[in-house]
């Protein structure tokens, strides 16, 4: 596959919808992603209820994939042949308190373990900016928060259960496996099919969280590490213009310092009102402190989180070069700016999961949400990659992007191991699909 037909490949998710019931593999509606701008390649859909009908459909099948919340914006999901869906697999197993672990199945979602986690005096270390997404497709992706000192979400797994492409169940868990167990746990799909996640908690805790406005460009190039850890977590918002950044939301937790305190400005960024983020907002609270998985995410649980309107990208570089990484950008604000909704700057702690972006490298990433104008957006993206191309950027596997194969692999530390790996537990290619075949297998 060329470069072209691969940026054709490239889109994007409509969270919940239509899932069907198990009935063989025959559905009469194509499915779309969360923009409704990518069509899924085939119209036939399994939703399985039990570990065993998920063996039967796996060895009675030939190729498919699992469909989960549909916020790729990409086709590393998509198959020819068949689509699978666990959202009926979405059970809490159990929770032990004494080791702070909770496993739950793969069809479960950030926002519906949230609430039980913290029922029971327990939490995750970070949750994304929305918790509708699906944990097991969260993980696969390495998908992320913010906060200097918080590895992405899928750093909270010790221990994996999934079906290989035998169809039959295997277990991993960092305990006792090590680093099969670090290969497997950000595995694109590639790996298997989770049937269940160990994650490792913490105790609950509350979270406040202020917006400031108007941030000066030159005091954030002066400022950055400070700037950046701040809070527990926090996000730039810029329009990628020269003299400033647009936001910085930055989330506490109530044992840091309280910026919005005196009410002054913060490094010459004014504090935004909390009236902006009114109860029916879909935004989660300003000022007032509330519990982790209610400030965390930037929107609410009950709330669709925007339109579905929109395409998104985003780059991991290493911390130590994020100034000049942002400053790079940011010279083609002029030609960014027509095309984009907004920027968010996060930053996230490096781990020894293979196939992470933040792979042995605290990053900053830089997100772009886009307007749908998929062929002026696929047409900026090299120019946006070259710009960061001194840094070695790497993308964020669920999202566009046109880095080829070969930038890809000089990046990826351990893909050779991987592949190893992808083959050892589905040796036929029965979880492979065009996206994987063209950029890793």
């Amino acid at each position: 596959m060329n470069r072209n037909q691969f940026i054709r490949m490239g889109s994007m998710a409509k969270l919940g919808g239509a899932f069907f019931s198990h009935s063989g593999c025959k559905q009469p509606v194509r499915l779309k992603n969360w923009a409704g701008n990518i069509e899924f390649s085939t119209e036939k859909v399994i939703r399985v209820k039990s570990l065993s009908e998920l063996q039967h459909v796996v060895r009675n099948t030939g190729k498919l994939k699992i469909q989960g919340t549909r916020h790729c914006f990409n086709k590393i999901a998509d198959s020819h042949e068949c689509l699978l869906s666990l959202r009926d697999m979405n059970k809490v197993i159990f929770m032990d308190k004494e080791r702070g672990l909770v496993q739950v199945e793969g069809g479960i979602t950030y926002g519906e373990l949230a609430p039980i986690l913290h029922q029971n005096g327990m939490a995750l270390h970070n949750l994304a900016s929305l918790p509708h997404i699906s944990i097991a497709g969260a993980i696969a992706t390495a998908t992320h928060g913010s906060g200097l000192q918080n590895g992405n979400l899928a750093t909270s797994v010790v221990a994996l259960e999934f079906i290989d492409g035998n169809g039959d169940l295997r277990q991993l868990s960092r305990e006792k496996d090590g680093e099969r167990f670090a290969g497997a746990v950000i595995g694109l799909g590639a790996v298997g099919i989770t049937t269940k996640i160990t994650l490792k908690t913490v105790p609950t805790f509350d979270v406040r969280q202020y917006v400031f406005e108007g941030l000066a460009v030159e005091q954030l190039y002066a400022n950055f590490e400070s700037i950046m850890s701040a809070g527990y977590s926090v996000s730039l918002f810029t329009e990628w213009r020269q003299d400033v950044v647009k936001k910085i939301w930055v989330k506490s937790r109530m044992d840091e310092e309280d910026l919005g305190k005196s009410g002054k400005d913060w490094f010459g960024a004014r504090l935004s009102s909390p009236d902006l983020h009114t109860p029916a907002s879909n935004r989660t609270p300003l000022v007032v402190p509330g519990p982790w998985f209610e400030r965390l995410p930037h929107f609410k649980m009950g709330f669709v989180p925007s339109s579905g309107s929109e395409l998104q990208s985003e780059y991991f570089v290493p911390m130590e070069l994020a100034v000049e990484a942002y400053r790079q950008v940011n010279l083609l604000g002029d030609d960014i700016r027509p095309h984009l909704l907004i920027s968010e700057i996060r930053t996230v702690a490096g781990d020894d999961l293979w196939m992470s972006p933040a792979y042995r490298q605290p990053s900053l990433t830089i997100h772009f949400t886009w307007k749908q104008e998929t062929e002026a957006v696929m047409a900026l993206l090299p120019r946006i990659e070259k710009a960061l191309e001194p840094f070695k950027p790497k993308p964020h596997w669920g999202k566009l992007f046109t880095i080829g194969r070969k930038e890809i692999e000089s990046v990826t530390e351990r893909i050779g191991a991987f592949r190893d790996l992808a083959h050892s537990f589905d040796p036929d290619g029965r979880f492979r699909n065009e996206f994987l075949d063209t950029m890793i297998l």
